[in-house]
């Protein structure tokens, strides 16, 4: 019986070598770790060589910074933008191996909204902006979120709402600067340094005088 015991026991190892029957931690494989996209990449910027999947976003998803997604083809990835910035259709994240995925908007429930006359939807538009309503506009139509309170708004302005399915894609604030057809890196962040004729100039606060005199009237469209 000792005998047999034997025969399935390792030979004396020497000082130095590797007892093939133990696994240490650092032999073990480590797991395929998930893909990360932290860049955006404008429509006008896209090289379609180098998309390999696409995912598809409604307007919501379309504007968070972190989350885990799957494209079509089964890619999985997380979602780590530096910062918010709306993705469009057309634009692409840029995977950490480089490679694309494109972005496409997704159909969802809108109003198609109407007027009968340019300055009554234009007026609309006006309370929309004012009510932190997203709106896509076009020549002579809006597109809203299809909710209660967004129809009883816009019927309340004597405009006509007629739901349809398409994808949304509202206007940006003038203030976003997501738009510039580049690879947003993470070091490339808009802070733009108040670049407007005076680049040594403190705008903390407002606590010391101008030095360059201007005058600050109702038509001088100097925004402070």
């Amino acid at each position: 019986m000792k005998a047999r015991l034997n025969h399935f026991l390792p030979a004396k190892l020497s000082v130095g070598t590797k007892n093939p029957l133990v696994m240490r931690a650092n032999d073990i494989p480590p797991e395929d770790t998930m893909l990360s996209a932290t860049t955006i990449v404008r429509k006008p910027a896209v090289r379609q060589d180098a998309v390999v999947d696409t995912v598809t976003l409604d307007h919501a998803a379309r504007e968070v910074d972190r989350a885990d997604l799957t494209a079509e083809g089964g890619l999985s990835f997380t979602l780590a933008l530096p910062k918010a910035a709306a993705l469009e259709d057309g634009d692409a994240v840029r995977l950490t191996d480089g490679r694309l995925v494109a972005i496409r908007a997704a159909a969802e429930p809108l109003l198609e909204v109407r007027a009968g006359s340019p300055a009554r939807l234009m007026r609309l538009a006006w309370q929309l902006g004012g009510s932190h309503v997203p709106a896509e506009i076009g020549a002579d139509v809006l597109y809203v979120p299809d909710s209660p309170a967004v129809a009883e708004l816009v019927r309340g302005q004597g405009c006509a709402a007629t739901p349809v399915t398409r994808a949304f894609k509202p206007e940006r604030a003038a203030h976003d600067h997501s738009q510039c057809g580049h690879d947003h890196h993470a070091a490339h962040d808009h802070d733009h340094d108040h670049a407007h004729g005076h680049k040594d100039h403190d705008h903390h606060g407002h606590e010391h005088p101008h030095v360059h005199p201007h005058v600050h009237g109702p038509n001088c469209k100097h925004d402070h």
